[in-house]
């Protein structure tokens, strides 16, 4: 089937249970079984059973019950990506660190998890349905992000973020000179009706192609934020098609660069670096 193909959603309710859960969407939305199979091993079928949460189903032989609601969210463009793989570079008990590249998301969509950091995650043995998703990273930057491994985990290292226990620092490209090197410039304009701060330090100057390497650190953490406050300086991110000024032929230069706070479970300190041109390779604890 071609991947120019429109998006199918397709809702149903289950009233005979002798069918599976591709026989009941095939017949419903004219889609191939294999298609539809498919699309659930990559997260795109969902199923609500009363008095329960929504979820994913995987399994093609799923026992279905009589009032199961059965929802495909089909996009064979979305279902034909094939994105760089994350890398794991660090696993303490409670707790992994990732390098997430871009293109990758954090988590999956309604149309399916394939492409995510975390169902690679869950996809592990010795991580498995554990993974959880504390904080998330924009699917164009690239970077580390941290996955708790459990409930309780996800709880304490939640509350971390939340009260900004956790130290985020990010490296990015942008366009113009914001000024000299060792200059820090903060923006607080609010965002969304809420406060915001963000503070930028002068890295480098590339007066050749008109731009700066920054750092920058995170007070607040509200939605596209450092992308948002950077264009409202004057100074989008390059690379950046949505708050920029055009399309710059590259990805987007922005890079979670490292990770510090108290291990909530063991009471140490732990910071996790990327080398400086932001390698994987290179973390440093």
């Amino acid at each position: 089937m071609a991947n120019d193909q429109a998006p199918i959603i397709a809702r149903l309710s289950v009233a005979d249970t002798t069918g599976t859960a591709p026989d009941l969407l095939s017949a419903a939305n004219g889609l191939s079984k294999t298609a539809v199979k498919e699309a659930m091993t990559k997260g795109a079928v969902w199923l609500k059973r009363p008095g329960s949460k929504e979820r994913r189903i995987r399994k093609a032989g799923f026992a279905l019950l009589a009032g199961d609601h059965l929802a495909l969210y089909y996009d064979p463009a979305i279902l034909a990506l094939i994105p760089e793989q994350p890398i794991q570079l660090a696993r303490e008990r409670h707790y992994s660190v990732w390098y997430k590249p871009a293109g990758l998301l954090s988590q999956g969509s309604r149309y399916g998890d394939h492409c995510s950091l975390l169902r690679h995650a869950e996809k592990l043995k010795e991580i498995g349905g554990a993974a959880r998703l504390v904080h998330r990273l924009d699917r164009e930057a690239r970077g580390l992000v941290l996955l708790a491994h459990g409930r309780q985990a996800a709880a304490a290292l939640s509350r971390m973020f939340q009260t900004r226990a956790i130290d985020k620092r990010y490296r990015a490209e942008i366009h113009g000179i914001l000024g000299p090197v060792g200059e820090v410039v903060t923006c607080d304009a609010p965002l969304d009706g809420k406060t915001a701060r963000t503070l930028v330090t002068v890295r480098d100057i590339h007066e050749d192609r008109e731009t700066s390497r920054v750092d920058i650190r995170l007070e607040t953490g509200r939605y596209h934020q450092i992308r948002r406050h950077l264009s409202l300086l004057g100074h989008p991110l390059v690379g950046d098609r949505r708050y920029g000024a055009g399309n710059d032929g590259i990805g987007l230069q922005l890079v979670a660069c490292s990770l510090a706070f108290i291990c909530p479970f063991i009471g140490r300190q732990r910071r996790y670096v990327l080398d400086d041109d932001g390698s994987a390779v290179g973390l440093r604890r």
